[in-house]
C-alpha cells in the first residue's frame, strides 16, 4: 500500500516528467486535422453524413473528435499520467461551492465574452461561423450535447492535460499557459483570422484555471458560453 509521502513523490515526478512528445501529438492529431478541415469547409469540420444535413453532421464529428481525444487523455494516466480527475480538480463537496464556481463562471463571461467580440472586430474577422448554428429543434438538441461536450472536453485538453504537458516540459507556468492558449486557437479553423481572439481567450481560461487550480469554473463558462450562444441563434431563426 503506498503511503502519503508516496503519493506525493510520484506525482512530482508526473508533474516534471509529462508525456512522451508523440502521445501528445497523438491527442492533438484529430482536432489538428479537424481544424484544417473547417478552415477549407468555413464552418464546422464535417463527414457528409448519410440522411444528415452538414450542420448535425458537423455537430456529430465534432463530437467524435472531442471525446476521442478525451478518450486518450484518460487513457495516458496508464502510462503515468495525471487522471481526469486530477486534471479537473476541485471539488463540489456542498451546494456553496458551486454557487461560488458558476459565480465565478459568470462573471468571467461577462468579461471575457465583450473582450473577445472586440478583439474579433479589431482583427477585422472575415468569418462567418453563424452557420453552423442551430435552426431547427433537432439541430437545437444536439447542440446542447456539444456544447457540454466543448465545455469538459476542451477545458480538460486543453487547460488540463496541455497545461500540465507543456509545465512538465517547459517548468515554466507562464509559458505553457500562453502554449495551451495558442494551440486553442488554432484548433478552431473555421475562424479565420479571430483566431488570435480565440487564443486570447484561451490564455484567459487557463489563468482562471491556474488562479483557481481547477477546471470547473473554466468548463462551466465554456459550456454556458456555448450553450447560450446557440439556443440564441436558434430562438432568432425561428
Amino acid at each position: 500500500m503506498e503511503t502519503a509521502s508516496t503519493l506525493i513523490t510520484n506525482a512530482v515526478h508526473r508533474e516534471r516528467r509529462g508525456a512522451p512528445w508523440w502521445y501528445t501529438v497523438l491527442i492533438l492529431l484529430p482536432l489538428a486535422m479537424g481544424s484544417a478541415v473547417s478552415a477549407y469547409q468555413h464552418t464546422l469540420e464535417h463527414v457528409n453524413i448519410p440522411g444528415l444535413n452538414p450542420r448535425l453532421s458537423g455537430y456529430l464529428t465534432v463530437l467524435v473528435e472531442e471525446w476521442l481525444a478525451v478518450f486518450l487523455v484518460a487513457l495516458q494516466s496508464r502510462r503515468g499520467g495525471p487522471s481526469i480527475r486530477e486534471l479537473v480538480s476541485g471539488g463540489w463537496p456542498k451546494a456553496t461551492a458551486f454557487l461560488r464556481d458558476a459565480g465565478l463562471a459568470i462573471g468571467f463571461l461577462v468579461v471575457g465574452v465583450p473582450l473577445l467580440a472586440l478583439i474579433g472586430r479589431l482583427l477585422g474577422d472575415s468569418g462567418d461561423p453563424v452557420n453552423f448554428l442551430p435552426r431547427t429543434r433537432t439541430e437545437a438538441a444536439v447542440w446542447v450535447l456539444l456544447a457540454a461536450t466543448a465545455g469538459f472536453a476542451e477545458e480538460l485538453i486543453f487547460r488540463g492535460f496541455l497545461r500540465w504537458q507543456f509545465k512538465a516540459w517547459t517548468n515554466s507556468t507562464a509559458l505553457a499557459i500562453v502554449i495551451q492558449g495558442v494551440l486553442f486557437g488554432l484548433a478552431h479553423g473555421y475562424y479565420s483570422r479571430a483566431m488570435i481572439a480565440i487564443a486570447i481567450y484561451g490564455c484567459l481560461l487557463g489563468l482562471l484555471a491556474w488562479w483557481r487550480k481547477s477546471l470547473r469554473p473554466g468548463m462551466l463558462a465554456h459550456a454556458v458560453q456555448d450553450e447560450v450562444f446557440g439556443l440564441l441563434a436558434f430562438a432568432v431563426a425561428k
